[in-house]
């Protein structure tokens, strides 16, 4: 497969960054560099124009408040048809707390402050009493995912909204909805860090595949003892 290349676009990674979740690029280039596949990372911030065609993946992580409004208002102007047109062509983003709440339609961040989304996702965020916080595990089309969840929002699914997965441990969307994160096609919002990737390598073996428009069975196995045992402590945090 080394004709191929995985080509992301980071979307605002001097902004959105507070929670380490940076290390799921650094997971799926580890695991395209082993298997020869090629691997790009295009940096995009405020102001910065973005090219609908040049990525397979688009990705967001977290951020505090205030760079979370500045991301935003660029979010939903300068880039709002360019993430559209990359959804719609079946592109893959992975959009993680903050930027799982931005794919939405709208974020009640405090009393008279709402932040506009994409719409992509159809859900909308408010803020709760409290943070809902610590490990959490959920099941995603018979496979768990696990990670650590931290955030002061409850993101509500529309009717017809496709969660993420099943909450087996932890908080989830609400805390009590069962839900966690969102889904359409390749869009998947999340509040799952840890980082997510690291401690679900067959995770982003599927997020490579879909960014790449193949099958997951036709990336080369890889010894994933490490990874299997990160996943396994991570499924212990969460008492799963």
């Amino acid at each position: 497969m080394s004709e191929r290349t995985l080509r992301i676009g980071a979307l605002y990674p001097d902004l959105l960054n507070i929670y380490a979740d940076r290390g799921n690029l650094l997971m799926l280039q580890r695991r395209c560099a082993w298997r020869g596949i090629g691997f790009e990372v295009t940096r995009s911030t405020i102001g910065d124009e973005l090219d609908p065609d040049a990525h397979d993946l688009l990705y967001l992580g977290g951020g505090q408040d205030r760079d979370q409004q500045l991301c935003a208002l660029d979010l939903t102007t300068v880039k709002k048809d360019a993430v559209h047109a990359h959804a719609a062509r079946g592109g893959a983003i992975l959009a993680v707390c903050g930027g799982y709440q931005l794919l939405g339609h709208h974020y009640g961040l405090q009393p008279g402050v709402t932040l506009p989304g994409l719409g992509l996702l159809d859900v909308h965020t408010e803020r709760g009493e409290g943070r809902l916080i610590g490990n959490v595990a959920i099941e995603v089309e018979g496979r768990t995912l696990a990670g650590f969840e931290n955030h002061g929002g409850r993101t509500i699914l529309a009717p017809g909204q496709e969660p993420l997965g099943r909450v087996l441990a932890g908080h989830g969307n609400t805390g009590s909805s069962g839900h966690e994160g969102a889904r359409t096609g390749n869009v998947i919002g999340t509040y799952l860090h840890g980082p997510l990737l690291p401690k679900n390598a067959w995770f982003a073996d599927w997020l490579i595949a879909a960014a790449l428009g193949i099958d997951p069975g036709e990336l080369a196995p890889l010894d994933d003892a490490f990874e299997d045992a990160a996943h396994a402590g991570a499924r212990r945090a969460a008492g799963v």
